[in-house]
Formats: C-alpha cells, sequence, structure tokens
C-alpha cells in the first residue's frame, strides 16, 4: 500500500493549490478517500471526503466553499482543489482512506503566506 501526495508548495493568502495523491497496492475505486491536515503542534484533522464513486463529499467547516476534493478511479488519483488559501490552513496534507487505515504517506506541505 503507498499513498502519493504531491503539489503543495509555498503560496500567498488568496491563492490556490490544487494537491493529488496517487495511491497504490488496494482497490482504490473501493474505498472512500479524505484529505487530512496537520499544522505544526496541532492533531491530524479531516479536511474533504468523497465517497468511493466520487457522488458525494463533505467538508470541514473551516474549508467549506474554499476547497473541493475530487478523484478519477481511473488513475488511482484522489485531488484536493484549494482556492482562497489562508495562513491557517498552513499544513501538511494528507491523503487516506481514513485515520490511519492504510499507512501514511509522507504528506504534501502547504505553507499559506499572510
Amino acid at each position: 500500500v503507498q499513498l502519493l501526495e504531491s503539489g503543495g508548495g509555498l503560496v500567498k493568502s488568496g491563492g490556490s493549490l490544487t494537491l493529488s495523491c496517487v495511491a497504490s497496492g488496494f482497490t482504490f475505486s473501493t474505498y472512500h478517500m479524505g484529505w487530512f491536515r496537520q499544522a505544526p503542534g496541532k492533531g491530524r484533522e479531516l479536511v474533504a471526503a468523497i465517497t468511493a464513486d466520487g457522488a458525494e463529499s463533505t467538508y470541514a467547516d473551516n474549508v467549506k466553499g474554499r476547497f473541493t476534493i475530487l478523484r478519477d478511479n481511473d488513475k488511482n488519483t484522489v485531488y484536493l482543489k484549494m482556492n482562497s488559501l489562508k495562513p491557517e490552513d498552513t499544513a501538511t496534507y494528507y491523503c487516506n482512506t481514513g485515520p490511519g487505515a492504510m499507512p501514511w504517506g509522507q504528506g504534501t506541505q502547504v505553507t499559506v503566506s499572510s
């Protein structure tokens, strides 16, 4: 099992980024997927989740209306489109089927400057 996140970077407040997570080693299309993040000194939190078929998604209140989670089951990839980024979005972002359900990947760092 491998989860490989990418797409992070340094962006100014109000900017946008799109994160990608490529999964391997399990039947991706049968699993709900989520994006999680962990800021320095804080616990890991669920940011967004999407059903296995991509038909439904849910968001944490603090990202609702700014972030969009999408998936492409043909490419075993889940995406997180992030708009109107704020400094408080600064964190390392991870994907997983659930909190710790699969081995965590290395994550991708997102830094939002004010």
